[in-house]
């Protein structure tokens, strides 16, 4: 009904090591002054974005203090 694995071997995981390429990757280019910029922009525009819609929900979330807070009878103890 159930038959046996066959065990597997590992031997070469031990050997993988020694078969390393010695074909480095070529160096990453640098980014030019433009691609730079646009970075820096798109940043400051997400910043921008997050900081704006910060000032205009606050007064949104803020609660207004000239109407009276109201209290259920149940904190009064009735």
């Amino acid at each position: 009904m159930f038959r046996r694995r066959e065990p597997v071997p590992f031997a070469f995981l031990a050997e993988a090591d020694r078969f390393r390429s010695n074909v480095a990757p070529p160096p990453r280019r640098r980014a030019s002054a433009g691609q730079i910029a646009g970075r820096w922009l798109l940043g400051l525009t997400i910043v921008a974005g997050l900081v704006g819609s910060l000032m205009l929900g606050m007064p949104a979330l803020a609660t207004p203090s000239s109407t009276p807070v109201q209290q259920s009878q149940a904190s009064d103890g009735h």
